[in-house]
């Protein structure tokens, strides 16, 4: 059997070198690891592996568009050490285009199965400029179906289903905690998924009756914002604060946060209905008054975890003018340690004035050198007037205290130019482990020595911080809380943090353990003690941390696993530390995916 590759790298693979030297593997899926027995997926080289005829059917049922997939990387090697053979990849054009655009999202974005964070990929296949390294698949993906239609995921998910192989739905793989790649899986790509419609007046039940944007899996927020931003009046909605990440699919199974959610809450509060597939393979619609269960977990309820989603609907809202600010600690002028956190004390106690008169900001802590850079404070429907008599007092203070500091200050027309203007492009292709941590207010109020003494301890642990000032109940009414599936903690949540620890993919086993030790155990914990009502959002935190299902969920979880029984019982959808995987590890030094059973 044959299936053609996207890439011009090579132009057929025989996917029957996958079964070379089954006989010498165990045949069934049942392996032991650290004294425990595990029953596992099936992969490549395991008896249970589809045979070649069976991929055959499947790429010929979805159109030829299964892929065997190469890393990113691979022009820059000679040859490509593929779980079905080696092949020839070296092209000196291709390589340089992916060296120069590596770190750039969208180009990321926009390959079939590209992590966009590389630690969780084992690092492998990384440009390089001798073509003479190793260049193996690491914990990529092993095929992809890059799906456009609803048919093509639906008999991806159905073939995975009845072969027990590891699947993963990949739309933007921007995702920190390696969710977007795994150890010999089929990845489903909902990239191709583009289509946007609006109206001035939904229709659906629930009974909003106001302006609603729908957008298929793979609409990214720049794209959602950019054509909501061509009708008049003018509209915006809920989105990250990364112009790159999809609008239906992980962002909003996690919550979706950004710099409106002082005024309506998380992405999930907005939604209004979803069409998925579940993993039975049906094609099901969910909304307040169909499925509703359904639609209760898929907002906010964990990604990957319940359904893939299709196309999500969405609440609009009108535009208005916004005002912004930066603030930024430059340490060329401010050599003084001591002096340092004293403006950062200053900085920090801040953010319940600055949630409570719905500012949003973003900012970044960073440790060598000690930086403070803070883009930027947003007032959305304020003058610039109005935003800075609110920001301030913060100014004073930081002049009281004789810290030198630079701000830049401008007033937009909207929201969207704002947008455009002030939030900094983000950079794929770093290694590292994420986590993170929120900030609840009462802490803030009673405990706010201890946050700061956190941050140092983060700092000097060797990590960064990047906060996120906001309050997803600060507006929206309490009578909608209920309604999305997001840990009720975070209604009085006024800062969200992610911790980073750099660390490379490819590290010997032995630093991963210390630096995923040093996340949780150092880094993180001194968040967790320092704000004891805070909590964890599922997309920009430790999954290995302990008690996530609190963490993530709070008082949700119990019915989050209940639901996760009833339409995914065997646990055909996988991603870490989300709803029923509590017995799910990746074994094997983090690869054959497996459930224990003892």
């Amino acid at each position: 059997m044959r299936i053609s590759i996207s890439s011009s790298l090579a132009t057929t693979l025989l996917l029957a070198d996958a079964i070379v030297g089954a006989s010498c593997l165990p045949k069934s899926t049942t392996r032991r690891w650290n004294g425990s027995t595990y029953s596992c997926k099936c992969f490549p080289g395991d008896d249970c592996w589809p045979s070649t005829a069976q991929w055959n059917a499947l790429n010929s049922t979805v159109g030829g568009n299964l892929q065997v997939n190469i890393p990113p990387g691979a022009p820059c090697y000679k040859t490509f050490q593929g779980p079905f053979g080696n092949i020839s990849t070296y092209d000196a054009q291709k390589c340089a285009t992916v060296t120069s655009k590596f770190g750039d999202e969208q180009f990321q974005v926009d390959l079939p199965a590209a992590g966009l964070w590389t630690y969780f990929t084992n690092d492998t296949c990384r440009p390089t400029t001798n073509p003479s390294d190793s260049c193996t698949l690491g914990n990529y993906p092993v095929l992809v179906l890059t799906a456009r239609t609803a048919a093509h995921i639906q008999a991806g998910v159905n073939f995975a289903r009845q072969n027990n192989l590891r699947l993963i739905i990949r739309n933007t793989g921007h995702d920190f905690l390696g969710r977007s790649v795994g150890w010999g899986s089929l990845v489903i790509n909902t990239h191709n998924f583009k289509t946007i419609s609006t109206t001035d007046k939904w229709t659906g039940p629930g009974g909003y009756k106001g302006s609603a944007i729908t957008a298929g899996a793979g609409v990214q927020a720049f794209e959602a914002l950019a054509r909501l931003n061509s009708l008049t009046p003018r509209k915006i909605m809920v989105t990250g604060e990364c112009g790159t990440v999809g609008i239906a699919g992980g962002l909003v199974q996690g919550g979706g946060h950004g710099p409106l959610t002082n005024f309506y809450g998380f992405l999930a509060d907005t939604a209004l209905e979803f069409k998925v597939i579940t993993a039975d393979g049906a094609l099901k619609t969910a909304n307040s008054a169909v499925n509703p269960d359904l639609f209760w977990a898929l907002r906010g309820g964990g990604p990957a975890a319940f359904a893939v989603i299709v196309e999500a609907s969405y609440k609009t809202f009108n535009d208005f003018p916004s005002a912004g600010l930066t603030l930024d600690i430059n340490p060329s002028t401010n050599t003084n340690e001591q002096l340092f956190w004293k403006a950062v004390e200053k900085f920090h106690s801040y953010s319940t004035r600055f949630v409570e008169n719905n500012i949003y900001v973003y900012y970044e802590l960073g440790p060598v050198p000690m930086t403070l850079h803070v883009q930027p404070i947003v007032g959305v429907n304020m003058t610039l007037a109005q935003l800075k008599a609110v920001v301030q007092p913060l100014f004073d203070d930081l002049n009281a205290i004789g810290i030198r500091y630079a701000s830049t200050e401008k007033a937009f027309t909207t929201f969207y130019d704002l947008y455009k203007a002030m939030f900094e492009i983000e950079v794929a292709g770093n290694s590292a482990l994420t986590g993170g941590w929120s900030i609840a207010r009462t802490d803030v109020q009673n405990n706010h020595p201890a946050i700061i003494d956190a941050f140092k301890t983060i700092l000097k642990a060797g990590g960064f911080l990047v906060g996120h000032m906001w309050n997803a109940g600060q507006t929206l009414p309490q009578s909608e809380w209920a309604k999305s599936a997001m840990n009720p903690r975070f209604r009085s949540v006024v800062d969200k943090l992610i911790t980073i620890v750099p660390v490379s993919g490819n590290a010997p086993l032995a630093e991963k353990a210390e630096a995923q030790n040093r996340l949780t155990n150092v880094v993180d914990a001194s968040l967790r003690a320092a704000s004891p009502n805070g909590a964890a959002y599922i997309n920009e935190a430790d999954p290995f941390q302990p008690n996530w299902q609190n963490a993530f969920w709070g008082t949700n979880y119990p019915r989050l696993l209940s639901l996760r029984q009833k339409y995914d019982p065997n646990g055909l959808f996988y991603a870490v530390s989300t709803p029923g995987t509590e017995k799910w590890e990746q074994i094997e030094y983090g690869t054959r995916l497996c459930k224990k059973l003892n």
